[in-house]
């Protein structure tokens, strides 16, 4: 095992690295930037280095910097967490020529799986079930692309190959606008991501947003670790998470996990990772796999008591699994409510001084987050100052603990999200279960 990891990022994800790393007996070092000198887990960790202003190009993407901080403080690892440079291959590959262990996959499986037509490949070949789509880039050639278009059927989503975050996607109706808006997709892609390769695929109209778990290590040994529902989404954002997902059945569990075990093994995959599916129909999609830890992590280890970063450092390290997939038991129900410095009704981001932090308690209440009496949200940063994470024996009973969980949180001096998380948490719709990936930014639209 490391006795000395490097966590290169900030917030709620670098605590909960710092935490899992200190349980195991590993020294930490925390990069910042000026702006996060008083994060919690700069104070909390070993060692702390500074690696430049505020801005994230001159600090926390600023690649030779975090390999440097690792030689100066005899480092062995680094730990990107998520966003940043989590899914950077070129920097997972500079880690490793460094003579690091980069804590996460091989640099060709990031890169394979950041190309979504090449990834799109790569599940077809394992037998991952995928959307209808142009099987490759579009090039072009305007006979040959409405020839698809029309093949797939409407309506149907032109997408950027390094897309992500919701960005570079067009959806289109007709004949007449699709050869411009494969044009405007292909400029908006190469200013964007540098890229501007896209495909096609066929528009699910009211899918939910399914995703699985998986760990995999150097060994070949891989294992799924059940699914989570992320459908309550606003621009593509995620706001609420839940596992396991209401409605899907343990058979229906147990088969798309198999498949995504199997890709995993294909593929040669070593860490944590998560392969995002649209449902339709009692139909599974494959859309993307994402190489890192997730933001909704938390929700998993509820349901089944398992610590996923523990187990990126040990497979990180050379360790073969000790979990077999017998060993997963998945037990009541978990749901999570990110908390951003954000106006509930505008979205508009609210930086500034926290003067009172009070965070929820009870039983199964679980709250991820870096902020304190005190904190000053910086404004160069994603708006997330928290998660709130909460399980129960069931649904029902999780829902219930959520609204007084949310009730409980006392936030002062900023503005915050919470007032939608608690509309969320009382409407019948979402209590019901099983929404669409639109269901959201209709009930948001009602409410204007």
């Amino acid at each position: 095992m490391f006795s000395k990891v490097v966590i290169a990022n900030r917030g709620e994800i670098a605590l909960r690295i710092l935490r899992a790393c200190h349980t195991m007996g590993i020294k930490t070092v925390a990069v910042h930037s000026t702006a996060d000198r008083n994060q919690k887990h700069v104070g909390m960790a070993d060692e702390s280095v500074c690696i430049g202003p505020p801005p994230s190009l001159d600090s926390y993407l600023d690649i030779p910097k975090i390999i440097a901080a690792a030689e100066v403080t005899d480092a062995e690892a680094i730990h990107p967490g998520y966003g940043f440079l989590a899914e950077n291959a070129d920097f997972a590959e500079r880690v490793e020529n460094s003579g690091f262990t980069f804590i996460g996959p091989r640099a060709e499986t990031i890169r394979l799986m950041g190309d979504k037509v090449a990834a799109i490949d790569a599940m077809k070949a394992s037998g991952v079930p995928c959307v209808p789509g142009s099987g490759g880039p579009l090039g072009d050639d305007s006979e040959k692309n409405l020839k698809i278009a029309n093949k797939i059927g409407y309506p149907i989503i032109i997408k950027a190959a390094s897309g992500g975050g919701g960005r570079g996607m067009r959806v289109v109706h007709t004949d007449a606008a699709l050869n411009n808006a494969i044009k405007m997709t292909q400029t908006e892609a190469a200013a964007a991501f540098g890229d501007g390769t896209v495909y096609m695929e066929k528009y699910l109209q009211n899918p939910r947003h399914i995703e699985i778990q998986v760990l995999s290590d150097k060994h070949g040994n891989a294992i799924h670790l059940g699914e989570r529902d992320c459908s309550m989404q606003r621009r593509h954002q995620k706001v609420v998470e839940e596992a396991p997902a209401p409605g899907i059945t343990p058979e229906q569990r147990d088969r798309i996990g198999s498949v995504c075990v199997d890709a995993c093994k294909r593929i040669k995959y070593e860490g944590a990772g998560t392969f995002e599916f649209l449902y339709d129909e009692g139909e599974f999609y494959f859309i993307e796999m994402n190489t890192r830890i997730q933001v909704e992590h938390p929700v998993t280890e509820a349901i089944t008591g398992i610590d996923l970063i523990k187990q990126q450092l040990l497979i990180a390290s050379g360790e073969p699994m000790q979990i077999t997939q017998k060993d997963i038991r998945i037990t009541g129900h978990a749901i999570e409510c990110r908390i951003n410095a954000e106006d509930a009704k505008t979205f508009m981001p609210s930086p500034g001084l926290i003067e009172i932090f009070h965070a929820p308690g009870g039983p199964g209440v679980r709250v991820d987050s870096h902020v304190y009496d005190g904190y000053r949200v910086p404004p160069n940063y994603d708006s997330m100052i928290g998660k709130i994470i909460v399980r129960g024996e069931d649904r029902e009973t999780t829902i219930k603990r959520m609204r007084l969980a949310l009730a409980e949180t006392v936030v002062s001096g900023i503005k915050t999200n919470i007032a939608l998380q608690q509309m969320i948490m009382n409407d019948q719709g979402f209590v019901n279960g099983s929404k669409n990936i639109h269901y959201l930014e209709k009930l948001l639209d009602k409410e204007k």
